[in-house]
């Protein structure tokens, strides 16, 4: 028997929405270089992009009862986080996509496969995946649902935030979601004074401090 966690703890909506103004690489940049999901999970549109809780499910590979099961009970907001082994089948597609949209599903991010990716596209609804494949799947085996999950090379925990954008997918735990914000708020305006200095003439060695770097390394330079 397989017992589905449906309560699981969630961040304000207004601090996930805030988080959701920054990109995946600020967000990775401001919290000490973490939380990156595998570079190979990528966005069906380049376009698409997201900011949601998660929401986990385990599907046996070429197998998708479980994430049937997943979006009958996730909530507006949640982001589907679908762990298939690493396999090339095509576990979600248009029809389900549109189950996504009429539940308020923000996204989903797999390391399975899906197809319909031109409809879903069109849809609008966000999907990042390892593969995109037309070979079917069934509807067997039973799997875990919003426990902590090793996905992406990233343990997962429901309720953490993940944002993902043409760049890639970032977690940030439910508990420091504030702290992550002011983060990136700080990057931010550190960045902007950067470029504010390189259009005023300054160059990279200058604005980055590099000089007494570059010369304890022993760089020269005909100058």
């Amino acid at each position: 028997m397989v017992h589905v966690t449906t309560k699981i703890e969630r961040p304000a909506k207004e601090l996930v929405e805030e988080l959701g103004t920054f990109s995946a690489a600020t967000i990775h940049e401001a919290q000490g270089r973490s939380g990156a999901l595998d570079s190979g999970i990528k966005p069906i549109d380049r376009d698409m992009s997201f900011c949601g809780t998660a929401f986990t499910v385990v599907c046996h590979p070429r197998d998708n009862i479980m994430l049937q099961v997943a979006i009958s009970y996730a909530q507006p907001g949640d982001v589907l986080i679908v762990s298939s082994g690493d396999q090339p089948a095509g576990q979600f597609g248009d029809v389900l996509a549109n189950a996504c949209v009429a539940r308020g599903i923000t996204a989903l991010v797999t390391d399975g496969g899906v197809r319909d990716s031109r409809e879903i596209r069109d849809l609008g609804f966000p999907v990042f995946s390892k593969h995109v494949c037309i070979q079917g799947t069934v509807k067997e085996s039973l799997g875990p649902i919003n426990q902590p999950l090793v996905f992406g090379g990233q343990l997962i925990y429901p309720g953490d935030v993940i944002k993902g954008d043409c760049d890639g997918v970032v977690l940030t735990r439910r508990e420091e979601v504030r702290a992550a914000i002011d983060a990136c708020r700080e990057r931010d305006a550190a960045e902007a004074e950067y470029i504010e200095r390189y259009k005023r003439g300054e160059t990279p060695i200058q604005v980055s401090n590099l000089a007494a770097v570059l010369e304890a390394k022993g760089l020269t330079v005909d100058v």
